[in-house]
């Protein structure tokens, strides 16, 4: 396979994909401590 020199208008492009490609960690984070606290606060409801 043939690959050619990336352009610059390719190379600017990478980059700002690069910026937003990222994991959401401290989102999932949220959202399962969330979902922790909602049940925690169901079973404690439901006990008394």
């Amino acid at each position: 396979m043939y690959f050619k020199p990336l352009t610059e208008e390719e190379r600017r492009i990478n980059q700002r994909i690069d910026e937003f490609n990222r994991a959401p960690y401290f989102e999932i984070f949220l959202i399962v401590s969330g979902v922790f606290c909602a049940f925690t606060a169901l079973v404690l409801v439901g006990i008394f």
